[in-house]
């Protein structure tokens, strides 16, 4: 296009140039008047003297008006828990932070199939629980069962500015948190320490299963609840942060091939940090999802009988004393209530997906700012678009297996069997036995 507008331009200087020649200089002898000729044109010359116009006029045009840039296309509104596309109405919508159970007797639970990050953290007597967050959660005919909540999953669910949907809880730790004005959540103990029940929740028995396993809510229940609250039902302002994991783009995957020592991880299991549970994720390389697994069998959604399945998995080392004594010493004849610092970082963990796993660290400014994972290099880390598990460990004595390789708190960095065989030579291990579930006390 260049090279045909020089091509034009030359073309027109020409012509002018020719023209001006004709004209003759002041020093060229003088001529008698020349009567008006323009009437008396041939009609070749009338053609040649418009064309020549033209030219010049083309030319004038490319030179000023150059070709406009693309629109640049909008930015759709995405879902800052799983970073898909997502209705900008219900973007808006706060989400719930659920409380579920894990125990054999209370599975399956429903709800399961909106969760968009789930949380497994250990309590006490060797059990664990979990915490679901749902942005979709309206339409739901029955969520649940639901139980009590501990102090570390609050201050874990502050950041997605949520409602939470808990059964109670031990009083003398949750109750200063769950009693701050900031903290919108819906008790269904109607404990005075940790808020009223609006009449959310009602029972639903089943046959050889304890009553502490038959508390359900469902979302008409929830917004009514929400309306006598008076909890806002849009995100507020002052405490949400749209931004919260760094996502691909559309049509990207990120296979973690970016790094020297990303390692093989297709399946993942957790019994070393939930001896109960024996929590357990497997790879599917047809979809790239990791579907879990509890006590051995598949972990499904009540309500659709499907499987729990993520894109993403962070193992998050955390640091926790028990709480009635500020130390890691158990004190004989007390709960053994457990006080993980979710918002004290400092730590490292693991990030895997797509079949792959990396070594990470972990960063969280306030009880409101997003937990942030970061590579080796002091990067953050680009998640694959689509839902997270989040396991949070003990940083001190929590172990787990990837592939058959045991993972110990010592060890900060992705392994070989290389590295196994070195470490191990003379030495035996011994395989032990799931713990068996604990008999619980309701708060």
């Amino acid at each position: 296009m260049r090279k045909k507008s020089l091509c034009v331009l030359t073309t027109a200087a020409f012509i002018l140039s020719a023209a001006l020649m004709g004209c003759g200089s002041p020093s060229s002898p003088a001529q008698p008047p020349q009567q008006d000729q323009s009437s008396t044109k041939s009609p070749q010359a009338a053609e040649a003297a418009a064309a020549d116009t033209t030219v010049i006029e083309m030319a004038t045009t490319a030179i000023s008006k150059p070709e406009p840039e693309p629109e640049p296309e909008p930015e759709l509104p995405r879902s800052p828990l799983t970073g898909q596309v997502m209705d900008e109405e219900l973007l808006k919508q706060r989400p719930l932070a659920v409380m579920y159970p894990i125990n054999k007797q209370a599975q399956p639970q429903y709800g399961l199939d909106r969760v968009d990050v789930f949380y497994e953290i250990m309590e006490e007597g060797n059990m664990s629980r979990q915490m679901g967050i749902l942005q979709d959660w309206q339409g739901l005919d029955r969520i649940g069962n639901i139980r009590s909540i501990r102090s570390y999953f609050v201050y874990e669910a502050l950041e997605w500015d949520p409602i939470i949907i808990h059964f109670g809880g031990p009083s003398d730790y949750t109750g200063e948190i769950l009693s701050r004005e900031d903290v919108d959540n819906i008790n269904g103990t109607d404990h005075p320490s940790m808020g009223p029940s609006y009449g959310a929740f009602y029972r639903i028995p089943h046959d050889g299963v304890a009553i502490e396993h038959t508390a359900y809510t469902d979302s008409d229940n929830i917004n009514e609840a929400i309306d006598e609250a008076g909890f806002e039902r849009e995100h507020r302002e002052e405490y949400y942060n749209e931004k919260h994991f760094t996502f691909t783009k559309d049509g990207e995957v990120n296979d973690l091939s970016q790094y020297p020592d990303a390692v093989d991880a297709w399946e993942i299991d957790m019994a070393g940090s939930y001896p109960v549970t024996q929590s357990a994720l497997y790879y599917n390389e047809d979809d790239h999802l990791y579907y879990k697994t509890l006590y051995g069998n598949d972990q499904v959604d009540g309500n659709t009988g499907d499987q729990l399945a993520f894109t993403n998995i962070f193992i998050q080392r955390c640091e926790w004393v028990y709480a009635n004594n500020d130390s890691r010493e158990w004190e004989e004849g007390t709960h053994g209530y457990l006080w993980f610092r979710v918002t004290d970082p400092g730590f490292d963990g693991f990030y895997i997906t797509n079949g792959k796993m990396i070594h990470c660290t972990w960063n969280k400014d306030d009880e409101y700012s997003p937990t942030l994972f970061y590579d080796d290099n002091g990067n953050e880390i680009t998640v694959n678009q689509g839902k997270t598990m989040i396991f949070i460990i003990r940083d001190d004595r929590d172990d787990f297996d990837v592939d058959g390789i045991t993972y110990y708190p010592e060890d900060h960095r992705t392994l070989t069997w290389e590295d196994v065989e070195e470490s191990s030579e003379g030495s035996t291990e011994e395989e032990q036995a799931p713990a068996e579930e604990p008999e619980e006390e309701e708060w």
